[in-house]
């Protein structure tokens, strides 16, 4: 596991960091992303002050993940339960 010493810009702040080779693009998507969020609510609200909008962004992308979080273990319940289900029929068939 090789790690790599880069700085990613957030909100005209560099933080330097340390990040496994394998995760560089992600980490540098996720801070081109939250720079794109805070532009879009800077422009959208005409907020200036970075703290409210980081807070701003936070708080949708820790909601974005909780929706989805919500919504797979939805899927996996509903998943579950069909295969329950086909694996009571087929029993009932076979036995």
């Amino acid at each position: 596991m090789k790690e790599l010493s880069i700085k990613i810009k957030i909100a005209d702040r560099e933080y330097p960091m340390k990040v496994d080779a394998n995760d560089e693009g992600l980490i540098r998507v996720a801070g081109k992303k939250i720079n794109e969020k805070l532009k879009l609510y800077r422009d959208q609200f005409g907020i200036d002050d970075k703290q409210d909008l980081l807070a701003m962004v936070a708080f949708d992308n820790l909601f974005e993940k909780l929706r989805l979080d919500t919504s797979e273990e939805t899927t996996g319940d509903t998943a579950l339960e069909k295969i329950t289900y086909l694996n009571r029929l087929i029993s009932e068939e076979l036995g």
